[in-house]
């Protein structure tokens, strides 16, 4: 089977996204890049992650082509294939629905660094994308211009995409800044969260770099 490990990841995970709440039902979505290959393993639309298996996911160009699988890929595909022609540093991508990340986005406003840990993001905050929507051209460029060189973007009144080189760094930032999106809308609830500086930040950003291990 073509990128018959990638799919099997993408399996996996795709049951860890649901699992651990960053989406629900069929939300979402997540892909795999082989910089060499040129092809992009993605989740199927509209199939249960829990009944997923490895054939259903689709193997595609960036082009749109489709290379092996039966299925649909997700109709997000184009929002991933434009962050593997614009980032050469990225083989990994999850889409989430998850509910704090999501209820900040429908504010239309970054997530400002309320813990250290928002420098997943390798950046200072995690940026708010405009709304356009799933699906479209449009949402796909908003997501990757207000991405820019950073591991994570809001998607107005929708959700967040994080990437990483492999798919499970992509979802380790996930599950991250979804926690530091709880914090957020927690803290506000019951006053004015103390956001830390820049400086701070940009030593986290440094030590992040490094962080972890290697897959």
């Amino acid at each position: 089977m073509l990128m018959q490990k990638e799919r099997e990841l993408i399996v996996e995970y795709g049951k860890l996204m649901l699992s651990s709440g960053l989406t629900r039902g069929t939300g979402g979505n997540l892909s795999i890049y082989d910089h060499e290959l040129e092809l992009m393993a993605i989740s199927p639309s509209g199939i249960a992650y829990e009944a997923t298996l490895p054939e259903d996911v689709v193997i595609m160009k960036l082009d749109g082509t489709i290379v092996d699988g039966t299925k649909v890929p997700s109709s997000e595909n184009a929002m991933h294939a434009i962050v593997y022609k614009n980032r050469k540093d990225v083989g990994g991508m999850i889409h989430v629905h998850s509910t704090f990340a999501a209820t900040v986005s429908c504010l239309n406003q970054d997530l400002p660094a309320v813990d250290y840990l928002v420098a997943f993001a390798k950046g200072k905050s995690v940026k708010c994308a405009p709304y356009a929507t799933y699906g479209t051209p449009e949402l796909a460029e908003n997501s990757i211009r207000t991405m820019g060189e950073q591991n994570a973007v809001l998607l107005a009144n929708h959700g967040m995409n994080c990437v990483g080189p492999n798919l499970q760094t992509a979802f380790a930032i996930a599950e991250q800044l979804e926690f530091c999106a709880e914090l957020y809308v927690r803290a506000k609830a019951i006053g004015e969260p103390v956001i830390l500086p820049d400086e701070e930040m940009d030593r986290m950003i440094v030590r992040f770099a490094n962080y972890g291990q290697k897959f």
